[in-house]
């Protein structure tokens, strides 16, 4: 009878604990407010910040701004940083010399042509092979080198993909993948085949327009790799195609071109005298992750992360990229969900895992930030059970024609890498916030392929599990219009609310979350 009598008080307890464990979960998401929200983000998204642009002043004004924010709030530094601040290399080139001859000719820069120089500081490539391989593409649906052999060669791509109807070929779909197929693609896909050097032809371009050349002077910015060994490319402009490929060739890649018509069987190779050669001076500048954290009680070796971008577009032309929703949204949501983890903390109601709250920068670069992070953790990979990543959550989408469009997120990667992932985040949703869950963009052969798209990827990559929360593409998305005028705060706070107890539930569950599911392919 004592036993029975014992047995009772213990379930009774268990049951009060649960009980008053999702009580506290719900109080300290209420916390989190829409002016708390709006203050933050009209800091970091503000003229001020000029756009957060990784690698400038900009950048260095926000992540000083997160510091103070996550020293303010109380989050414990990584003893392994000096602070929050976790900094990593960048280089800038400046080119010296840039020149390119055909047949002796010499063209005129950034006119006929521009340079974007490779790894070495300088090079010269000399060459009489040179081979068309259309549009530079190299995809399972679809590929420009299958019948081509173009090692040891300069190879001449054309901008675009190829069409089938009303089909592109790369994709399978009507709508266009070129984002992903964007210059960079195409370089590593000459590079993968062994071609010396990449000429790269807009059939539009009748010159080198201005927005091109300030584009490439920006951005000789990069990140590296140690394993990237770049080659040279250089952009040209279309009426100077016939002079490496003849005048009817020329007209025949151009017309197929502005037909979008594929290209992959087309045979034109070119024994043209050619040379590219330049010199460049390398600095080396650093940018930085931002990395605070609350230490669990009995599973503190445990770790839950939440993270966002807090770069963006910085300035151009005049204008700042303001970057309120991308992804300042995203920024100041960890920065609030971290306030609303301490007070629990403070009250006696911290997690069991320990909680890190990072914030990232490159992400607009290449997701520079967190793959320096996943190569260079701070905390171990394989006692990471969660990245929960933030990157625009302050507005609407205005193509999402069902449902309540006016409470939804879309989520991304719920039924990937661990099976726990989705019972875990409808559980949440169904008990507190009752956002319609899209998943829209989580299938990775989506043509927007969101899943590789933004940071959590590079946690991915590693094995741990991801939850990926997103409003969708709107028609200020990289522009200098997305600002903080625009946010929707009260969407923007259910869905930060649906985070922090996402979280929550996962910091204080018994068992890491498992690595049962595969991580899928990136087949394009």
């Amino acid at each position: 009878m004592k036993h029975l009598l014992f047995l009772s008080f213990l379930l009774v307890g268990f049951g009060l604990t649960s009980h008053s464990q999702t009580g506290d979960a719900w109080k300290y998401a209420q916390t989190i407010t829409e002016k708390g929200l709006k203050d933050q983000l009209s800091v970091i998204a503000s003229a001020q910040m000029q756009g957060r642009e990784t690698g400038t002043e900009g950048q260095r004004r926000a992540a000083l701004y997160i510091k103070m924010q996550f020293e303010k709030i109380g989050l414990k530094a990584p003893a392994a940083l000096d602070g929050y601040q976790q900094n990593y290399p960048l280089f800038r080139d400046s080119l010296l010399r840039q020149e390119f001859h055909i047949n002796k000719n010499v063209l005129k820069v950034e006119q006929d042509f521009l340079l974007i120089p490779g790894s070495a500081i300088s090079e010269t490539v000399k060459s009489n092979q040179l081979v068309f391989a259309g549009y530079g593409i190299d995809d399972a649906n679809y590929s420009d080198y299958k019948n081509r052999n173009v090692k040891g060669k300069v190879v001449i791509v054309m901008n675009g993909e190829p069409k089938n109807g009303n089909t592109y070929l790369v994709s399978g779909t009507e709508k266009s993948s070129v984002w992903f197929y964007s210059t960079n693609r195409k370089l590593a896909a000459a590079q993968k085949h062994g071609a010396i050097a990449v000429i790269f032809v807009d059939p539009e371009m009748t010159s080198i327009p201005q927005r091109i050349v300030n584009m490439a002077n920006s951005n000789r910015l990069y990140f590296p790799r140690p394993d990237a060994q770049r080659v040279s490319m250089v952009y040209l402009s279309a009426p100077k195609l016939s002079d490496l490929i003849g005048e009817a060739d020329a007209e025949k890649v151009l017309g197929l071109t502005k037909n979008k018509s594929a290209m992959d069987k087309l045979n034109i190779t070119s024994k043209k005298d050619m040379e590219i050669a330049f010199s460049k001076k390398r600095y080396t500048i650093y940018a930085s992750n931002i990395i605070g954290y609350i230490e669990g009680s009995d599973k503190k070796d445990e770790y839950v992360f939440l993270t966002a971008h807090y770069d963006h577009l910085g300035m151009h032309n005049g204008q700042i990229y303001y970057g309120a929703d991308d992804d300042g949204s995203g920024t100041t949501a960890v920065i609030e969900m971290a306030q609303a983890f301490k007070k629990a903390k403070d009250d006696g109601h911290g997690p069991r895992r320990t909680i890190v709250f990072m914030t990232v920068s490159g992400e607009e670069k290449g997701l520079w930030g967190s793959e320096y992070y996943s190569e260079h953790p701070v905390f171990p990979i394989d006692k990471t059970t969660v990245d929960l990543n933030t990157d625009m959550i302050g507005r609407l989408d205005p193509n999402r024609k069902y449902g309540d469009s006016t409470n939804y997120v879309y989520l991304i990667g719920n039924d990937k890498l661990s099976s726990d992932l989705d019972p875990i985040s409808k559980e949440v949703n169904n008990k507190y916030t009752h956002l319609e869950l899209d998943y829209k963009y989580n299938d990775p052969a989506d043509p927007e392929r969101i899943y590789y798209r933004s940071d959590h990827y590079n946690f991915a990559r590693k094995g741990v599990p991801i939850l990926f929360y997103f409003d969708g593409i709107h028609a200020d998305y990289h522009k200098p219009s997305d600002t903080v005028d625009k946010i929707n705060f009260d969407v923007m706070q259910k869905r930060t609310q649906y985070i922090f107890l996402t979280a929550w539930d996962i910091a204080n569950r018994d068992e890491m979350l498992r690595r049962d599911i595969p991580l899928p392919e990136m087949t394009r």
